[in-house]
């Protein structure tokens, strides 16, 4: 199914879009780097599972993504730019008692969203590990290359599955390179702040931003869900939207 998008201007005037689905109360889940709301979360039916509980789904394209604008002015990217953009969504709909979530990238945002004050009554981390969320340089340098590569790698270099989604995303790729530079770490001593239930999910094969089980051990009260799939399939599994249902309905 396909869920026309919804817009608003960013404190700095971006022009950035959102989706809905169902009614209730309100849960915020952010996609992942180069994916959108309409792939990670509505595709898949990880949404409309979360929905048929009684929930509000509000699924943002984050800067960049989706239906989203992509602009090139580096300026318009500084530091924690996706965690001022989601408070202003927030502020938009005038949110007051909601969860928050996302997948990978959207995963560290809701984490750096928190550090920053703010204080969903639920939370959840899809995709994501200690060493994501603390490591991000070595992160962010293979998503440079990705970049870098983009019109010279080879099928069978590591680099060229994520070229292939950016490829099918139509992925901007000077607005990416300037997001990728606005990215900062979360050092294990500030995940203190992360005082509510939280929900770490991430598929059986998926090591790409380290160890799940070490980002439980590091959360104050934190349960893991392990679901099938790797860092790119798990986000197609029923098991997604079946763990967050779960766990926001527990």
């Amino acid at each position: 199914m396909s869920i026309e998008p919804q817009y608003f201007d960013a404190r700095d005037g971006v022009r950035l879009a959102w989706r809905e689905m169902g009614e209730g109360r309100p849960v915020v889940l952010l996609h992942g780097l180069f994916s959108s709301a309409e792939v990670n979360w509505i595709k898949f039916g990880t949404a409309a599972r979360i929905a048929a509980e009684g929930y509000r789904v509000v699924m943002p394209d984050l800067r960049v993504h989706g239906s989203s604008a992509a602009p090139h002015d580096a300026a318009l990217y500084p530091p924690d730019v996706l965690v001022n953009d989601l408070a202003d969504l927030v502020a938009h709909l005038g949110l007051s008692a909601f969860d928050l979530g996302g997948f990978s990238l959207g995963a560290r945002t809701s984490v750096r969203a928190v550090v920053a004050g703010m204080a969903p009554g639920r939370l959840i981390l899809g995709g994501m590990g200690l060493a994501g969320l603390a490591g991000w340089q070595r992160r962010g340098q293979f998503f440079k290359r990705v970049i870098a590569e983009y019109d010279s790698a080879k099928r069978g270099d590591d680099s060229w599955l994520s070229i292939q989604f950016m490829k099918t995303m139509k992925i901007d790729r000077i607005a990416a390179g300037h997001l990728l530079d606005s990215f900062t770490d979360t050092p294990p001593d500030a995940l203190a702040a992360l005082t509510m239930p939280t929900l770490v999910v991430c598929g059986d094969r998926d090591r790409d931003n380290g160890s799940a089980e070490d980002l439980v051990a590091a959360l104050p009260d934190a349960v893991l869900a392990t679901i099938p799939g790797t860092h790119m399939s798990s986000v197609t599994e029923p098991e997604l939207g079946q763990a967050i249902a779960a766990f926001l309905t527990a």
